[in-house]
């Protein structure tokens, strides 16, 4: 069906849905209305819980009908969507509207090939043969700028990075040309330069085929870039809605004026010589919380708390007939850093850089092949097995998936009286006691310790995970990506609590993170990592103001910048993987030689 001029491709009227539970139905989203015309992007947004993605799951009719209800309209191009038996529905989605999930792996089937995959739409809506699908899908793979389509066309999706995935996914919702696209958080999961390519990409494919898109995020940021309108959602409701430079400038509800306030952005500490709390919006009142500066505890004396030189981890890659390895992985390459008491050191780059390898590598979770690691005065890779233990309460980490770090099976007062009765530092009468201390210093109840992991948010999550590292008194905590999963409010909250345990104990932090947002207000100093390799080092006002590496600068320029007249602007990145990390047996990487642009401000060559 064909519309008609002017009217909107997508029409939702008080759309309401509700999940059945013990017995009876409670409502998820509530009368949510809205339309969008061609070429329009509408942004939803709003937190975790929210409703945002139970609105896209409904209008796609993906919900469960026998534990699931729909009241209101839906109406794509005029026909209501509310009304179509299943195998008419069947024909809409691929065809008519579209969909872009948040993780790509667990949406491809890894058992087919990506060409396959695509030309499975084309063979189903368009009626293509094999062959012309399999040419078709090329087409695509090559519109959706994957490098080398002609040999990647065979390959399947673990063979791709995370990046490359989420083009193939696009590749797929557009490859029949749908009127409308849905795209439900396809860039949270994503390095900040491969985003900025995802955008880029979605905006030029939208422009050319006059798409109306729905796009659902947390990032206000990616909001500002994409949308021409948004719609705020909290528990289920619409509080507010209008264009995104309204919203932006003159936003009206508390939460909507939260959200805003909670987003970090690029530039707002120069001048700063101590990292800055995030701002903190009580969402009832609207009322930013009074926050005190971060106050220095940076202490050189005695040297450094943390000292890392020359680290090299390797990993066996592939194998011949025999077993015997092809390659070999250089994951970490002549890592180099010192880590003072009260100090946050960065850690940044992209997926694959060697980031989480080298913070597993200080703390013994891999084993480097050579260099050396001092942490308050332990030869880490010297320790037996024995005196692990000692290691393990001086340096403690913060995985990114809170949820996959905690036993379900543990109640929470388990959780964090394992690590207190392993290290004996109390006996159990007192662990309990100490645990319900532990809880309220990351601002949880005490009253919550029988609970288990999946009765939590992901913040509080991570709270709890925070107060198991903390009961050892670590003087080196690696938060590795421990910000990455959570809304914006919530990082807020997070790091806040972060810097606030940093000032109160003297903790050295070893922050790692994608976030450049996040980590300018975090950091006193940020290290820079690509294939392995430290390329550039210094004070975070050196980096940020001053970036001399031309990958420095490439990060820097792919952020999302929260303000909305930049809407138009591209950002004209080269489309690259990063480089293979895989060498032959035997080759060793090339020296290296830096040069000092500043005192503390260390760039390698090129």
């Amino acid at each position: 069906m064909t519309a008609d001029a002017g009217a909107p491709v997508l029409s939702v009227k008080n759309l309401t849905t509700a999940f059945r539970v013990d017995g009876g139905w409670k409502s998820i989203v509530q009368n949510i209305s809205f339309d969008i015309a061609p070429g329009e992007t509408l942004a939803i947004v709003g937190e975790s819980g929210s409703g945002k993605s139970v609105t896209s799951m409904s209008i796609m009719r993906l919900l469960d009908p026998a534990g699931s209800r729909l009241e209101g309209s839906i109406k794509l191009d005029g026909r209501e969507l509310l009304t179509l038996s299943e195998a008419d529905m069947c024909l809409v989605r691929g065809r008519d509207v579209s969909m872009i999930f948040q993780e790509p792996m667990t949406s491809l089937n890894p058992v087919f090939t990506v060409g396959r995959q695509i030309g499975e739409v084309l063979m189903r809506h368009k009626g293509l043969s094999k062959a012309e699908a399999r040419k078709a899908a090329l087409a695509m793979m090559d519109r959706v700028r994957i490098p080398n389509a002609v040999t990647r066309i065979d390959e399947y999706p673990h063979q791709f990075s995370g990046g490359m995935r989420q083009r193939i996914m696009i590749a797929m919702a557009l490859a029949a040309r749908p009127r409308l696209l849905i795209a439900d958080e396809p860039t949270t999961a994503l390095d900040v330069t491969i985003q900025g390519q995802i955008l880029d990409l979605i905006k030029e494919l939208q422009r050319e085929e006059q798409m109306a898109m729905l796009f659902i995020t947390h990032d206000m940021g990616v909001v500002a870039e994409i949308a021409d309108r948004t719609l705020v959602m909290l528990r289920g409701a619409q509080v507010e809605a209008g264009t995104t430079e309204n919203i932006f400038a003159r936003g009206t509800h508390p939460y909507t004026r939260a959200l805003l306030a909670a987003v970090p952005r690029i530039g707002s500490m120069q001048g700063e010589a101590q990292p800055l709390r995030f701002p903190e919006v009580d969402p009832t009142t609207g009322e930013i919380k009074p926050l005190p500066p971060v106050a220095s505890q940076v202490s050189g004396r005695g040297g450094p708390l943390l000292s890392v030189r020359n680290l090299v981890v390797r990993f066996k890659s592939g194998s011949d007939i025999f077993g015997r390895p092809t390659g070999v992985v250089h994951a970490v390459e002549n890592v180099s850093f010192d880590l003072l008491k009260g100090e946050t050191l960065s850690l940044v780059g992209e997926s694959g850089c060697g980031k989480s390898t080298t913070g597993r590598a200080i703390l013994r979770l891999v084993e480097p092949k050579s260099g050396e690691v001092l942490l308050d005065g332990m030869n880490v890779r010297g320790l037996a097995h024995a005196e692990m233990l000692g290691l393990r309460r001086s340096g403690q980490m913060i995985f990114q998936d809170p949820f996959s770090s905690l036993n379900p099976r543990m109640t929470i007062a388990q959780t964090v009286m394992e690590p207190l009765l392993k290290h004996k530092i109390v006996d159990r009468k007192g662990a309990r006691d100490m645990a319900a201390e532990l809880l309220r210093q990351v601002g949880l109840d005490p009253a919550m310790l029988g609970r288990y992991p999946h009765e939590f948010s992901g913040g509080q999550r991570q709270r709890v995970a925070i107060a198991r590292v903390l009961g050892l008194k670590p003087k080196l905590i690696v938060a590795d990506e421990s910000v990455s999963a959570l809304d914006v409010s919530i990082k807020a909250q997070v790091c806040n609590l972060l810097m606030d345990l940093q000032e109160r104990y003297g903790i050295a932090l070893l922050f790692i993170s994608h976030d450049m947002a996040v980590v300018e207000r975090m950091s006193h100093r940020v290290a820079v990592m690509y294939m392995g390799e430290i390329v550039e080092i210094g004070a975070r006002e050196q980096i940020f103001t001053n970036p001399q590496h031309a990958y420095t600068k490439k990060l820097l320029s792919a952020v999302p910048v929260p303000d909305p007249a930049r809407r138009g602007e591209r950002r004209r990145q080269p489309i690259e993987e990063l480089r293979n990390p895989i060498h032959p047996l035997g080759y060793e990487p090339p020296q290296r030689e830096w040069s000092e642009v500043m005192p503390g401000h260390l760039v390698m060559s090129a």
